[in-house]
Order: structure tokens, then sequence, then C-alpha cells
């Protein structure tokens, strides 16, 4: 890791070390996730990232349906519609 220096108005630095304190992370751990996130907000997955993701969900989640692969545009319609 490299050493930066930020400045930061007292009420960030002050809202920082509360959510240190409240999650027992870093204030300079908060600070990079919060660089992590901004970063990835302007940068698009590839092809090959999004197919990972999508990957590491899948079968994660349950519907309760037994029919969704016979019936996925009705139930989609359905959900939809509200």
């Amino acid at each position: 890791m490299l050493r930066t220096q930020v400045q930061l108005t007292e009420s960030q630095l002050r809202a920082l070390r509360r959510l240190s304190a409240a999650t027992g992370r870093s204030v300079a751990h908060l600070i990079r996730q919060g660089v992590e996130l901004c970063l990835g907000s302007q940068q698009r997955a590839s092809r090959e990232q999004q197919v990972e993701r999508a990957l590491r969900v899948a079968g994660k989640f349950a519907s309760g349906s037994v029919d969704g692969s016979i019936e996925h545009d009705r139930h989609l319609t359905k959900g939809f519609r509200g």
C-alpha cells in the first residue's frame, strides 16, 4: 500500500470516526472502501467479471416455485404487474 494525504471537513472526519467505532473498521479502511465504491461506479465490469459474479450467486436463492423453469413467462408477467 502507498501512503497518501487527504483533507476532510470536520464533519466528514467526525462521521468517519463514528462509523469506525460502530463497525470496528479503521478510518483508513473506510476511506479505501469509499474510493473503491467511487472507482467501481465509474468502471463497467468486464464480461468475464459479470459472468463470474452471476455464477457466484446462481442457486443461492429460492423462489418457492416448483415450475419456474417451465412457467417463467407467466411468473414474470405476474411479478411485473404487481
